[in-house]
């Protein structure tokens, strides 16, 4: 294999196992997840929202094809990581920082070191129009 894609492949991989983790502690209310949404002052339904968008990224970053459907993924990843480091600043929760800057550095890795073939593409036939 080669660097790039072992690289790719190792961060894709421990971002899948956090958004797994992390939806099973979200989903199932853990101790810790309640803790930190209480800190950060969001509402408790949001665990389940945001526990079922972690689970749908997982196949949606793993299964082959989808292209369009992996951007979207990666865009969902980024928003939801720098909103909770944007929430974690607000609320002065300096060791909460780390966690979300770590999986975002992940997912933009991920993203950066992709295949080319999992890239989306605008389509030929609208350029060929113009």
């Amino acid at each position: 294999m080669k660097s790039r894609a072992i690289a790719y492949w190792t961060a894709t991989a421990l971002l899948t196992l956090e958004l797994l983790i992390g939806s099973i502690w979200d989903l199932s209310r853990s101790h810790l997840a309640v803790q930190i949404m209480l800190r950060l002052g969001y509402p408790l339904y949001l665990l389940a929202l945001i526990g079922i968008w972690k689970l749908l990224a997982i196949p949606a970053l793993l299964v082959p094809g989808y292209a369009r459907l992996k951007e979207w993924t990666y865009a969902g990843i980024f928003f939801l990581m720098t909103g909770a480091i944007a929430s974690h600043a607000a609320c002065g929760d300096g060791k909460g920082l780390i966690p979300p800057l770590i999986l975002l550095s992940l997912a933009i890795t991920s993203w950066m070191l992709r295949a080319g073939n999992r890239a989306w593409a605008p389509s030929t036939t609208a350029e060929a129009r113009a």
